[in-house]
């Protein structure tokens, strides 16, 4: 995935990839033999764990310290800097845990990718699983989805949902969450790095290709 200077495809499309923490999602993608080039992977950490998985697969690592900016302007504008330095195609948000300035997501209008723990729009924000236990819901899940400056309600790409389970806590819901995450990510990058999605007039993602047909997720399951 990560090809050497001399045997760049100038036609594959070039990825960087934020992080800030131990870099799950991030490896899904780099074992997932997309069609791009990983051009760099950028922490706002210097002890995210993520980095080395990012070096294991000789991949160039950068870092921009969020606590060494006095405002979230200052350090989006260094982060942009870093970002540019790659011109890449995409940006995708592999759990990087800040929330950009809306002039940052205006630059990079279109391109930004994020993974949620969550089936959007419901469980924007933090502490997903939790919340969705006490509110009794059925299903949970997480979304793959542009970035807007309305926080976590960009056009959703591709969603994944579990059940809930009667003696879910916190952490069982957020392992089998994750699982989804692992799966769906991976998916997400490759339709955008083949072109096979698109935003329509709306806003909303388009599939170039008919729906697949399904049954419908009913939890708990009908007798």
């Amino acid at each position: 995935m990560n090809l050497k200077p001399e045997s760049v495809d100038v036609t594959m499309k070039s990825i960087v990839i934020l992080i800030s923490g131990l870099g799950s999602n991030l490896r899904a993608l780099l074992e997932a033999d997309l069609p791009c080039r990983i051009a760099a992977v950028i922490s706002n950490r210097v002890d995210a764990p993520g980095l080395e998985i990012a070096k294991q697969h000789g991949i160039t690592t950068r870092i921009v310290a969020h606590h060494s900016h006095p405002d979230r302007e200052s350090f989006d504008s260094e982060l942009a800097l870093c970002i540019d330095d790659y011109r890449p195609d995409l940006i995708v948000l592999a759990g990087f845990m800040r929330i950009l300035t809306p002039q940052f997501v205006a630059r990079y209008q279109n391109k930004l990718i994020n993974i949620h723990p969550s089936l959007l729009p419901a469980y924007s924000g933090l502490n997903t699983h939790a919340r969705a236990l006490r509110d009794g819901v059925k299903i949970h899940g997480c979304t793959v989805h542009f970035v807007t400056s309305d926080v976590d309600h960009g056009p959703i790409i591709i969603q994944a949902a579990v059940s809930v389970l009667v003696d879910d806590t916190p952490a069982t819901l957020a392992a089998r969450v994750l699982h989804q995450e692992h799966r769906i990510f991976p998916q997400a990058i490759r339709w955008l790095c083949n072109d096979d999605i698109r935003l329509n007039a709306g806003g909303k993602v388009l599939l170039r290709r008919l729906e697949q047909p399904g049954c419908p997720l009913i939890s708990p399951e009908m007798e």
